[in-house]
């Protein structure tokens, strides 16, 4: 049997697992700040050491679908409500976003005349559409999923925007002489072409989503939102460095699953490398 001989070159780090390796030191090296800063007494009183968040950490994880009452629920429960909520607006947002990123991508008057709207709109911060969403609605779960669906709008519209306008003239005018028609062009040949712009327009338009569930929930009971602000009322820290620990993980998690949607859209259409 032979045995495959070790060689310098086979024990060097691929650069993913060096990314890792540099990862995890920075991960060291602000934790032990943190536990030494605790200790010297740096910061305020009520902020906890790392090694007392990490026992709360293991209690939230370790036992997540308890549920003791309205305001004592585990926080996999309290992270499937704010996934329905923003999943729910994140599609309402993108279903008015597409359609209309293909509209003004395809036509110079609609993208110049939306424009303005876009540019005045976009800045807005979440906080400030929800009391204009609690007089809309009048009821604060759809106040929550307006707020989650209009701030999600504008990147997944300026990339469906960006996608469409930036087509290869050539696809279309070949799709024309073949003699498709014009709502052929667009499915088979503009949305195609368009898609990984798209995507990467969903992509972030989802990271907004999961952003600003935290301030949409303060209105709410359950989800991890109003967790946050319920254990600031109590003054329990280590629960809400906990909370965004997990709201960090599950939006890391979203964005990766985006992240290979993204790049199963882009397969084929990049261009070849020599």
């Amino acid at each position: 049997m032979a045995v495959e001989k070790l060689t310098p070159a086979s024990l060097r780090l691929s650069e993913d697992q060096k990314a890792l390796l540099v990862t995890l030191a920075i991960a060291l090296v602000l934790i032990g700040f943190w536990e030494w800063g605790v200790s010297q007494k740096m910061f305020l009183p009520i902020m906890p050491s790392a090694t007392d968040t990490a026992k709360e950490f293991w209690f939230w994880i370790s036992n997540p679908f308890f549920d003791n009452g309205p305001n004592d629920k585990g926080i996999a429960l309290l992270l499937m409500v704010s996934l329905r909520r923003v999943l729910s607006g994140f599609a309402v947002g993108s279903l008015i976003a597409v359609p209309l990123g293909i509209l003004v991508g395809l036509s110079p008057i609609m993208s110049k005349a939306v424009d303005p709207f876009v540019q005045i709109l976009r800045p807005v911060s979440p906080l400030a559409w929800l009391p204009l969403g609690l007089a809309l609605m009048r009821d604060s779960e759809a106040t929550a999923l307006f707020v989650i669906a209009i701030t999600s709008i504008w990147p997944t519209l300026a990339n469906t925007k960006f996608g469409v306008s930036h087509v290869d003239p050539v696809y279309v005018q070949v799709a024309r002489t073949l003699g498709a028609s014009h709502w052929r062009i667009i499915l088979k040949v503009i949305l195609p072409a368009a898609a990984p712009s798209i995507v990467a327009g969903l992509r972030i338009s989802l990271g907004i989503a999961w952003l600003v569930i935290v301030a949409a929930e303060i209105l709410l009971s359950g989800g991890i939102g109003y967790f946050v602000w319920n254990e600031w009322n109590n003054l329990k820290i280590t629960s809400i460095i906990t909370a965004i620990l997990i709201i960090g993980l599950v939006g890391l998690g979203m964005d990766r699953l985006f992240g290979l949607l993204e790049r199963w859209v882009s397969f084929g259409q990049r261009p070849p490398t020599e």
